[in-house]
């Protein structure tokens, strides 16, 4: 892989990407590194970092988070460790432990998780943890970063008799306190503090009466701050015991820094290592932002985007809640140069943005917002030349500054190139700079490489069109009302459609027709024929569009149908089944009636036994003999029928659960009226109404004319509220 020119990066807005990514990161080295983000060099270097990045975005979906990685920077401090004789301090090894103590939680974590994200594991197990470092801080910083008593014995011989004597300047002051208080010498605040010293808040008029050394007075003069003399020798102790103290901490840590100094390295990899993961975590943070994710790499020199968003425009769009049109464009061996065409503000220009800073964010590690069918190669060299580019400090007109650009681009591109050019060839002669401009592109094709250009000119249309591995394209925009549609199509030219957008701004029609006849008839014709091919495409891809949405409908409603009549045939037979039934029984009815009353009249027995014995051979000669199998079969379908019925049952189940669940969270979320006594309420699962009587410690009682009792307030509802009131 090439380097790609800082020029390129500008012309795709690359470093307002890097601004947008340092809101991601959360340390400050990780901001920093963030802004000076390139391209790597290596096709390994960016497989590696894309891995990296897909595999933090992936830790956001799981239950094993990545631990954190914040951080706080100690490069001054390994700065200092580089120079002899110095000492840190206690801050400093508050933060060198806290790095110590991250880089064992992260190399725990990774040695667990490795087979979840192998390429991040693989770079965090290199760091070995060092161990010695925490445990020689421990010895001497307890958990808030302070000295502790036992890091020395001196330490702590010092301490305990600070401590002896505060108690004896304690007692003494107590003692000097209460005798002055008795006394009636002190002011309503009793004592203060002056230069770590407790002192005695002694009325002006009684100073002399007070033995001990004046420390101040207040404001008003009214008050002598004095320190007894009986705490001023055990004061002067403890400030040489201080002293010892500051002394003793001082050697403490004089020590702790030549032990830690040989580490100075292996910290410094830890700061990297962390400025890496958060560069990593920001990515994938960033790509969270904008639905990115991890296309597929090819090696076969295809580039397929398929619904592309260009980045900064979708987040903008995004923030505003507007819609960002995205593009689907294609490169490959058989369609290496694509030229793009049609009107201004049609998103040509975007579109070339697009293409460029996706391949630049891709081969900087980052992911990209595209459908997730898509496949990108890797460029050696990525080249652009997009927007105004005069060059005021070496007095280069536009034009000027292209052609050197240009001569660069002819020098610098091969297979390995994708350029990205907008506005082709203008600036100069439309005749002239068009030719040039046309030799210009052949030469690019025959070098093999690969790019997107947007042209108004019409020898660069046709020359895309009569080359084997280049491609026309066009940015749609409606033939009724001219407005961009934002949807580039390939295999066709677009037209400038430069008079029909003159005619929609109000230019008269005569001065219109006039400049018509002021060009070479041919050009106005080739313009037209385009204007009316991409017209007549538009329309087609509607009508299609229509089409589709109609068949689609048609299908659905026939699929309606279809299932409406098997419903009503099903029904039809089974209306004709209970009719044929309903029918015999009344026609069995009538025989056992008949057969009843004859027997009500001559009371024989049997002549009725023998006539009902014939009319159930005769039912029984009706019944068709099933086999075992037809047996089985009718169960089996009768178990499949109820079965279906029981998955709709359930299903009608689960729908009013889920009813119900949503009208107690309404209720819940509903707002309670306000209770007054005199309203008539009633038990949120009763119906009873009753008259609310007393209100006392969120209990109700309510009467409800044979009876009272009580309830709580939160299980009654409103029925009606007692009029007068709202």
């Amino acid at each position: 892989m090439g380097k790609i020119h800082s020029k390129t990066l500008q012309d795709l807005e690359f470093p307002t990407v890097l601004e947008q990514l340092t809101g991601f990161c959360v340390t400050e080295m990780g901001k920093t590194a963030a802004l000076k983000i390139l391209p790597f060099r290596t096709e390994e270097e960016i497989l590696n970092a894309l891995g990296k990045t897909s595999e933090y975005l992936a830790s956001f979906e799981n239950e094993n988070r990545i631990p954190n990685h914040g951080f706080e920077s100690i490069s001054e401090y390994l700065k200092l460790l580089k120079i002899e004789n110095t000492t840190l301090e206690v801050s400093a090894f508050k933060r060198i432990n806290a790095l110590c103590s991250l880089i064992q939680e992260h190399h725990l974590f990774f040695k667990k998780f490795q087979e979840y994200y192998p390429l991040m594991a693989e770079r965090a197990l290199w760091e070995e943890p060092n161990t010695e470092i925490p445990k020689t801080l421990g010895k001497v910083l307890d958990r808030f970063g302070e000295i502790k008593d036992k890091a020395s014995p001196a330490l702590w011989s010092i301490r305990q008799q600070i401590q002896e004597v505060r108690v004896k300047i304690n007692q003494s002051f107590a003692m000097a306190l209460g005798q002055c208080q008795s006394q009636d010498l002190l002011d309503e605040i009793r004592e203060s503090v002056i230069d770590n010293r407790r002192v005695l808040a002694v009325k002006a008029m009684y100073r002399k009466r007070v033995k001990g050394t004046a420390m101040g007075t207040s404001k008003t003069g009214s008050i002598v701050y004095i320190e007894p003399e009986a705490c001023r020798q055990q004061t002067s102790r403890l400030s040489n015991l201080e002293f010892d103290e500051r002394e003793e901490i001082r050697r403490i840590l004089k020590e702790l820094t030549d032990f830690v100094r040989p580490f100075g390295a292996q910290l410094q990899a830890y700061q990297v290592y962390f400025t890496e993961t958060d560069l990593t975590a920001a990515k994938a943070k960033y790509g969270m932002e904008m639905n990115a994710l991890l296309p597929k790499i090819n090696k076969q020199k295809e580039l397929y985007l398929r619904d592309a968003y260009h980045p900064l425009l979708y987040l903008s769009n995004k923030r505003k809640r507007e819609k960002t049109y995205p593009q689907t464009i294609e490169l490959h061996p058989e369609n290496r140069i694509i030229v793009i065409s049609g009107p201004n503000a049609g998103g040509k220009s975007i579109t070339l943005k697009t293409i460029g800073l996706l391949q630049v964010m891709l081969q900087s590690g980052m992911l990209i917002p595209v459908h997730e069918r898509s496949s990108v190669c890797l460029f050696g060299k990525v080249m652009t030349d997009i927007g105004d580019n005069q060059s005021i400090e070496n007095h280069l007109s536009t034009y000027s500054y292209r052609l050197k650009n240009m001569n660069y681009f002819l020098r610098q591109c091969d297979k390995n190139t994708l350029f990205l050019i907008d506005e082709f060839g203008t600036g100069s002669d439309p005749e002239l700079g068009g030719a040039l401009a046309e030799t210009f592109l052949e030469m690019f094709y025959d070098k093999q490489a690969y790019g997107v250009i947007t042209t108004h000119y019409s020898n660069l249309k046709m020359l895309a069109d009569e080359l084997p591995f280049a491609t026309n394209a066009n940015m749609i925009f409606d033939s009724r009302t001219l407005e961009p549609t934002f949807q580039l199509v390939l295999g066709q030219a677009g037209s400038s459609f430069t008079f029909e957008v003159a005619q929609k701004n109000g230019i008269p029609y005569s001065l219109i027709n006039k400049a018509k006849k002021k060009i070479e008839r041919g050009k106005v014709r080739f313009d037209a024929t385009i204007a009316k091919l991409q017209k007549e495409r538009s329309k087609m891809e509607k009508t299609g569009k229509t089409l589709q949405q109609e068949e689609v409908k048609a299908r659905e409603e026939a699929q309606k149908l279809e299932k409406l009549n098997d419903r009503i045939k099903t029904k039809l037979e089974n209306y004709q089944e209970l009719y044929d039934t309903n029918q015999r029984m009344i026609y069995l009815g009538t025989k056992l009636n008949d057969a009843a009353e004859k027997y009500f009249l001559d009371k024989k027995k049997r002549p009725l036994i023998s006539e009902l014995l014939r009319i159930v051979e005769v039912e029984n000669s009706k019944r068709k003999k099933t086999t075992a199998k037809e047996v089985r079969q009718k169960k089996a379908k009768k178990e499949v029928v109820n079965q279906e019925v029981l998955k709709e049952i359930k299903v009608v189940r689960e729908k009013k659960k889920e009813a119900k669940k949503k009208a107690v969270i309404q209720e819940k979320n509903k707002p309670k009226p306000i209770l007054r006594i005199g309203d008539r309420v009633r038990l949120t699962d009763g119906k009873a109404v009753g008259t609310l009587e007393k209100i006392e410690k969120n209990k109700a009682l309510i009467n409800y004319g044979l009876f009272t009792t009580s309830a709580p307030l939160d299980q009654l509802e409103l029925v009606q509220a007692m009029k007068g009131k709202s």
